[in-house]
């Protein structure tokens, strides 16, 4: 029987082995949102890599994660660390400083860094760091944009994609990042780039973590198929965006109110 699921994970090859897969480092979790340590470290392990390691400064939210999975690395701080991508915000955990790493996936509290960084990052020679950023549109204020509508102004379907397109791909040229701006559609946009919709997505993903799950996704594809600049980074993103409203289109089927640990499930079957 030929499996006709539309694999947008990196094909292992023959030689393979679990470094050559991708390394993962997630900072997640807080005392207000222990779950999603839970969730983006849970999602990071389905993206294809073959090592995940978690940093966290709770030792009750670093024992929580290794009780649910007892394949993943603990690590106490983040230099000296092999790592192709690193996942940092889930749950309101930030970081001081924006870490001198590539890739790098900023969501919540974190995609300050990438507002903070900008001064030090644009107009630098040599190779450009791949940052992602994952706002929805409440979050946008927070690093210092917004949707503006008029007062009781009602927008088609089609001018509000219009919209959401501008402002994100506004965001990407200024920071110089991947935008992934969540949502109906949600909006994969790059500097100098064609935004990219993701289409397949639908309001089960609507629910309290989800988000904290595309972020594991995405640091996991990112770990898994190395970019070396933001334009590969923006197509590797978008399938990691894919594969997550797959997952949600799955869960969908067996579930009449779908929650984010049956996201994280689905993906073990997309």
């Amino acid at each position: 029987m030929v499996d006709k699921r539309d694999f947008l994970r990196r094909a292992l090859k023959p030689y393979d082995h679990k470094y050559s897969r991708g390394v993962v480092a997630v900072v997640a979790g807080s005392e207000a949102y222990p779950g999603a340590a839970i969730l983006t470290v849970g999602a990071a392990r389905r993206g294809g890599v073959g090592y995940v390691k978690f940093f966290a400064k709770s030792r009750e939210i670093a024992k929580m994660v290794l009780q649910s999975f007892p394949d993943v690395v603990p690590i106490k701080n983040l230099s000296n660390e092999k790592i192709d991508a690193l996942v940092v915000g889930p749950g309101a955990v930030s970081l001081r400083t924006l870490p001198n790493l590539t890739p790098v996936v900023l969501d919540g509290a974190a995609m300050s860094l990438a507002v903070n960084s900008r001064a030090k990052r644009v107009g630098k020679k040599g190779k450009a760091q791949i940052i992602v950023i994952t706002p929805h549109e409440g979050e946008l204020k927070k690093i210092g944009y917004q949707i503006s509508y008029q007062q009781n102004q009602k927008l088609t379907s089609a001018q509000n994609e219009k919209v959401r397109l501008e402002i994100a791909q506004r965001i990407a040229e200024d920071l110089q990042v991947v935008v992934v701006l969540k949502g109906n559609k949600t909006v994969i946009a790059a500097p100098d780039r064609k935004p990219i919709i993701d289409a397949l997505g639908g309001p089960e993903l609507a629910t309290a973590g989800s988000g904290d799950i595309l972020a594991g996704l995405i640091g996991a594809f990112l770990a898994s198929w190395k970019p070396v600049d933001l334009d590969i980074a923006q197509k590797v993103v978008a399938n990691a965006v894919k594969l997550h409203s797959k997952a949600g289109k799955h869960a969908k089927k067996s579930s009449s109110a779908v929650v984010a640990t049956d996201i994280l499930e689905s993906l073990a079957h997309c």
